[in-house]
């Protein structure tokens, strides 16, 4: 058998960042610091985070008063924001640029009287932040079929923003609906979506052109791993979400003369090693990596930990 792996894969900017953030407060302030829900959708980043002394919490009434308390990379809404200042604790935003980017969006659209409305699904930590940040009237939609229902105070006056983690294709389907029905909507075409999503997104989509089947490492509640999962359905190939190696099931390799290996924004790339090496012992005798975009964007970090020194890396 042959393993192509996909490029790009794995960690993208905001999810680097987002983990340095942790483990640069784990170094200015000491343990424990508190973390607002998982700082990215994988186990293994937040099992080794936890090692290191985070403790990752769901809501702020579990965090100390006064305590280090970082958000996570999908954002938090204003009221979470409100409670953390009222509560005096240090927060250290780790929220993604991309992600604060379309929160000054649609605050930007609601500011002149525009209904806008959020592509997304519902209850997602990104979306749930960004429906806490636009002071207006906003409507949550995820499919096509959603438009038709929409009641906005006046058609000419609207606009939209996009989750950054959905799929490309599903997004501009959603999209094509609303201009149909508003044609003066405003809005940035696919631009909201992240630039690490729609790369690994094609990565996929020419990964599938020459796999027998498509293996891709995420956390089942990572949005953007599983539309990689879908695309490699959507183009006929089996196409299955892992945790890890030890996730994989060799029943799905028997007859397969090529693996397709790819792995979301949160995964670490020694997960994909692990799964390699797995893969060897079943049989895998040729790695190859497929040609593809050379992603290098770095995002500043906040001022709290800009001047701390980097880490050692946990791979």
């Amino acid at each position: 058998m042959k393993v192509i792996l996909a490029q790009p894969r794995g960690f993208c900017a905001g999810v680097e960042r987002a983990i340095d953030i942790v483990e640069r407060a784990l170094g200015r302030y000491g343990a424990p610091v508190y973390v607002r829900h998982e700082i990215v959708h994988n186990k293994r980043v937040v099992d080794d985070l936890r090692g290191k002394g985070a403790i990752f919490v769901e809501e702020l009434t579990e965090v100390p008063t006064g305590a280090v308390t970082i958000f996570s990379a999908h954002g938090v809404s204003q009221v979470v924001e409100d409670e953390a200042g009222e509560r005096a604790l240090t927060v250290i935003d780790a929220t993604c640029p991309l992600v604060a980017k379309v929160h000054k969006e649609g605050q930007r659209y609601a500011n002149t009287g525009r209904d806008v409305v959020l592509i997304g699904h519902k209850g997602h930590p990104e979306v749930v932040g960004t429906l806490g940040r636009v002071e207006g009237r906003v409507h949550l939609i995820s499919e096509p079929e959603d438009v038709d229902s929409l009641d906005v105070t006046d058609p000419d006056r609207i606009a939209y923003v996009t989750q950054t983690t959905l799929s490309v294709d599903d997004t501009r389907a959603v999209i094509g609906a609303l201009k149909r029905r508003f044609p003066n909507i405003a809005g940035p075409d696919v631009n909201d979506i992240c630039y690490a999503t729609q790369n690994r997104q094609q990565a996929v989509r020419e990964l599938a052109k020459y796999a027998d089947v498509l293996l891709v490492i995420g956390a089942a509640n990572s949005s953007n791993s599983n539309r990689l999962r879908e695309i490699g359905e959507e183009m006929n190939i089996p196409s299955y979400l892992i945790d890890d190696g030890q996730a994989l099931n060799p029943d799905w390799l028997d007859g397969v003369d090529t693996i397709g290996v790819t792995a979301g924004a949160s995964a670490p790339e020694r997960l994909v090693a692990e799964l390699v090496d797995r893969l060897k012992e079943l049989g895998a005798t040729e790695i190859a990596e497929l040609d593809g975009m050379v992603e290098n964007v770095h995002f500043k970090l906040p001022p709290e930990v800009r001047d701390i020194a980097q880490p050692a890396p946990s791979e």
